[in-house]
């Protein structure tokens, strides 16, 4: 799964400058390592930094998940064109 990942991100971005901040997690290096990408090991810093921003996407796609788990798509759909509006309209 993460090679069949890392080959889709190869076909979609120029990945030839990219190096990856990754874990101890041995089955993404061996994936990295396979695939030609260069990667680092950082156990702190910014990985965690990428990593926050990850979790807190997740749970706030969860969030939004639960209060519109049992609305029609094209409500959800009608609340995100009118956030998206509010949205752009205060930043």
């Amino acid at each position: 799964m993460t090679e069949r990942f890392l080959q889709e991100l190869s076909e979609k971005h120029d990945l030839d400058d990219a190096v990856f901040l990754v874990d101890g997690a041995k089955h993404l290096q061996t994936a990295l390592r396979r695939s030609g990408l260069r990667f680092q090991y950082e156990k702190h810093g910014n990985r965690n930094s990428v990593e926050r921003v990850f979790r807190d996407i997740k749970r706030r796609t969860s969030s939004f998940s639960n209060c519109f788990s049992h609305a029609q798509p094209s409500t959800a759909e009608s609340w995100l064109q009118a956030f998206t509006v509010w949205h752009n309209a205060t930043n």
